[in-house]
């Protein structure tokens, strides 16, 4: 009798717990934010990876200061795995030279990167971040990392390897180790063209939220979350392909310390003349600002000087920036401009900006045959939710939007895409990303 008492007793509390689950299901305003069940140890990780080592998704793992994959050796971290950055040590990952992470998620079992610190108590700086360091082509010597300040990378090895990242996300990273010398969320130094990124979200940095210096590695289907400083940043002769990019940002978080900007980039820091020049391309890139007023230090869309000639194509800039759409800063990133060699195609400026255009006219800017735009947000017809914060955006345009069809010819490397953004009518952020890791559970199970 008591076993039947007990099953009964079980069945009553599942039936309760089953009406209330239905009770609950159609609150589609306040999702509940994804638990990531992980059974097995937390394992600190401190001090030099020196030969083939694998982190294992029945695990997590701790960075406790800096923590090197050394040259020669490769990091497998497998679909699933969470591994969190200490706050009491500035932990961060860096990937030297000759070594490789092969950091190989899938959309259903993201790799994460986070802070190790409990839900409500998450800032952006938690932890340093992820540095992928590589032998390809840098225009400065020594190219040393920023905040580190011991580390060199770069070389001559243009399609140099160093592993892979895809369906990764890094979270509350970023921080400055001296004045003016942050790591960021992620950091690609001089990372050659072998390398593959693809499928990676770094959300609330405390800096910039992907920043190049220099090297030639290609990448798609990045989001820029609500970051600090700039999301897309390129220096010191970055020459890849970007293409697919999502950025995302909270009008009321800006950095102090100076402007952010959606894109920056420079040439170097002394806008010089050295080679490589920086020169990538970007395509398809959403650019979004949250509702609500922004922050006083933020600053424009674009910000292109000290001699950079980046290019992009068919991609779409929108929200409060207070300077301006796009701004192109001195006499040689002007003349690059209109020389030709930095190119602007199938680009939409829906901006409330002071300025949508500065550096260069309007007439310019909307040269016959770039297929470039300025317009109002609310005739690119885009979903009520695209800049939605705290829960997941759609930035899918709707049916009719002119960003749809609006689309410039690509050069060769792209994948062949008519329309203008990150998005057409697939939403390739689905199922991976986390738009509220401040709620998400990732305490450890065991």
């Amino acid at each position: 009798m008591k076993k039947v008492s007990k099953l009964f007793n079980l069945l009553m509390i599942g039936l309760v717990m089953a009406g209330f689950v239905a009770c609950n299901s159609d609150d589609d305003d306040d999702p509940t934010p994804p638990v990531v069940v992980v059974p097995g140890a937390l394992n600190t990780v401190t001090g030099s990876i020196t030969t083939n080592t694998t982190w294992k998704a029945t695990d997590q793992y701790l960075i406790s200061g800096f923590v090197y994959v050394e040259a020669g050796a490769t990091l497998t971290i497998e679909p699933g795995t969470i591994i969190k950055g200490d706050k009491a040590t500035k932990g961060a990952l860096f990937v030297k030279p000759g070594a490789k992470i092969m950091a190989v998620g899938t959309a259903e079992k993201p790799i994460v990167f986070t802070s190790n610190q409990p839900i409500g108590q998450r800032k952006a700086g938690d932890w340093g971040g992820l540095v992928i360091l590589g032998k390809a082509p840098v225009n400065k010597t020594p190219a040393v990392v920023e905040g580190e300040e011991k580390t060199t990378f770069g070389g001559t090895d243009v399609a140099d390897n160093s592993g892979e990242l895809k369906y990764v996300r890094v979270e509350f990273a970023g921080i400055a180790y001296e004045t003016n010398k942050e790591i960021n969320s992620l950091t690609f130094g001089g990372v050659g063209s072998g390398t593959k990124i693809e499928y990676v979200q770094a959300s609330f940095g405390g800096d910039d939220s992907f920043e190049w210096f220099g090297g030639t590695v290609n990448a798609k289907h990045l989001i820029a979350y609500r970051g600090l400083d700039d999301d897309f940043d390129t220096d010191n002769g970055f020459s890849g392909l970007i293409q697919f990019g999502y950025i995302l940002r909270d009008p009321a978080i800006a950095d102090q310390a100076g402007d952010s900007n959606g894109f920056e980039s420079d040439n170097d820091a002394n806008g010089t003349t050295a080679a490589p020049q920086t020169a990538a391309k970007f395509a398809n890139v959403t650019v979004a600002m949250g509702d609500g007023t922004p922050n006083e230090k933020f600053a424009s869309a674009m910000r292109i000087r000290r001699n950079s000639a980046i290019s992009v194509y068919n991609s779409v800039f929108t929200g409060a920036w207070p300077r301006s759409g796009l701004r192109v800063e001195n006499d040689l990133t002007i003349a690059n401009f209109t020389s030709g060699l930095m190119k602007m195609d199938g680009v939409v400026l829906a901006t409330t900006a002071k300025t949508q255009v500065e550096g260069v006219t309007e007439a310019i800017f909307k040269a016959a045959g770039a297929k470039n735009a300025i317009s109002a947000a609310a005739d690119l017809k885009m979903d009520a939710t695209f800049n939605k914060l705290g829960a997941k955006p759609n930035a899918l345009p709707a049916a009719g939007s002119p960003l749809l069809t609006g689309g410039a010819t690509l050069p060769t490397g792209f994948d062949a895409t008519t329309y203008v953004g990150a998005f057409s009518t697939t939403d390739w952020t689905a199922t991976w990303a986390n738009w509220d890791p401040q709620n998400t559970d990732y305490e450890l199970k065991k």
